[in-house]
């Protein structure tokens, strides 16, 4: 038996139909909605990630068979093994591991896969180099490789480096999906964490423009007298 088929059955055992439910709510599962057709298993964030700490040395051949998996969190598991593996291996490995994410991002569907991932892997493996690649992503008809995009940057934001996450904030002003302007002002609320001035001079441009959502997600931490103003269009 393969090692991935043993964590399978391993993690199948402490399935818990009941949690299985709720997260099939709180994801969006039914028809129409975003995750449509995802399936869980009913395995907690905390189980999950102790168990990617003692597989954390799994190939990615083994890998790849978990991020294929039906089940959601099994998905997630993969992604928290790479996550691990990607923080403590040399460039030349960096490097694989970051290719494979790209050569498998379909498989990464949800929020909180792309949450858990993208600027622990993605983020750092551009830090030094061109990032035409975020680009490209946030122009896919894939909601997920756009979400990746933007959330890769976060990286970028906590070492002070905002240009990218502001040139990709203003391609998706027009985006239709509310995910994305979730993920957008979520980064242009952590860059006014650091530097309030550079949000503002985005916002002074854009602000008028922006999704409802976008908007009160950036300017969450603001005073709440300015965050009316920048609501009611005052400003």
């Amino acid at each position: 038996m393969e090692e991935y088929e043993t964590i399978l059955l391993q993690l199948k055992e402490r399935a818990d139909p009941s949690i299985a439910k709720q997260t099939e709510r709180f994801f969006k599962t039914s028809q129409g909605q975003y995750a449509h057709g995802d399936l869980f298993l009913g395995l907690p964030v905390p189980v999950l990630r102790k168990k990617a700490k003692a597989c954390q040395d799994l190939p990615l051949s083994e890998i790849k068979h978990l991020l294929y998996n039906q089940y959601h969190e099994i998905r997630l598991l993969s992604l928290f093994i790479l996550v691990l593996k990607f923080s403590k291996s040399t460039q030349t490995e960096k490097e694989k591991i970051y290719l494979f994410y790209l050569e498998n991002i379909k498989q990464i569907n949800n929020w909180d896969l792309v949450d858990s991932s993208a600027y622990f892997i993605i983020g750092p493996w551009l830090q030094d180099k061109p990032r035409k690649i975020l680009f490209s992503l946030a122009d896919s008809q894939l909601l997920w490789s756009r979400r990746i995009a933007i959330i890769s940057t976060f990286h970028f934001i906590k070492n002070n480096d905002f240009s990218d996450t502001l040139k990709l904030s203003a391609l998706f002003l027009n985006d239709p999906e509310d995910l994305i302007h979730k993920a957008v002002g979520w980064m242009l609320r952590e860059i006014g964490k650091r530097d309030q001035t550079e949000l503002k001079y985005f916002l002074s441009t854009h602000y008028k423009n922006m999704p409802r959502t976008m908007l009160r997600y950036s300017i969450e931490k603001f005073p709440e007298d300015i965050r009316k103003a920048y609501l009611k269009g005052n400003i």
